[in-house]
């Protein structure tokens, strides 16, 4: 039986996402929604995403650069864009920037749900990896020196530097990710899950300073990575 792909859906009208999830989950799809790039990079519950669903016009950082970002990471990630911008010249843009397939609104819902099919049945294709892959579903970072198990909290904060601009997190970032709602995180705190983090990412073969401090800003993460 084949997996059930997970379905992000990008996109910042809220009537047109609810929509969107709605149709692809009666499909059987898993399905997640963000109103912005943003929203994405900074959801605390880490999971694979085997589809996104993107629209070019979100507000902060826009479509186009958000695949291609996903693209560099996620080489396998199967990238819809669903978008009222037709011209050949946004098309081109588009598919310039990573994506598979482009699909003018107002998109059929039975449309979508075909795209995001035919994309499933090649996801698995092969693909040279980077030095590092991060397996969600495991909990773990692999590298060229063996593998390293992550608690929850690193693997969201991982995959969120993997999936940000420039892979660079805000301070603030970092502590909405990290926090539980348990207590207030500190500074301290914020550094000693960097360096925790950092050290398990040399252990499997990463560089010597794989997350760097950005000074009165926040973090850089510096290697290469997938995401499984």
């Amino acid at each position: 039986m084949a997996a059930v792909l997970t379905v992000a859906v990008i996109e910042d009208n809220d009537d047109l996402r609810e929509a969107m999830l709605a149709a692809l989950g009666s499909n059987g799809y898993r399905t997640i929604g963000f109103d912005s790039a943003e929203a994405l990079i900074e959801h605390r519950e880490a999971v694979r995403l085997d589809v996104l669903v993107i629209d070019i016009g979100l507000p902060g950082e826009d479509g186009i650069s958000l695949a291609a970002r996903i693209r560099a990471t996620q080489p396998d990630v199967g990238i819809i864009m669903a978008t009222a911008r037709d011209r050949i010249a946004d098309k081109q843009r588009g598919y310039g920037s990573g994506a598979d397939i482009y699909l003018t609104k107002p998109v059929s819902l039975e449309e979508l749900s075909a795209a995001i099919g035919a994309l499933g049945r090649r996801i698995q294709r092969a693909a040279a990896p980077p030095p590092l892959t991060l397996d969600i579903a495991a909990s773990a970072v692999r590298g060229p020196a063996g593998e390293a198990h992550l608690s929850l909290q690193e693997v969201a904060l991982l995959a969120a530097f993997a999936r940000a601009a420039g892979n660079k997190l805000e301070t603030w970032q970092i502590v909405e990710i990290l926090d539980r709602g348990e207590q207030e995180l500190t500074r301290n705190a914020v550094n000693v899950a960097i360096f925790r983090l950092a050290a398990k990412l040399r252990q499997v073969g990463s560089d010597d300073k794989p997350i760097r401090s950005i000074r009165n800003w926040g973090y850089q993460f510096c290697d290469a990575i997938a995401l499984r």
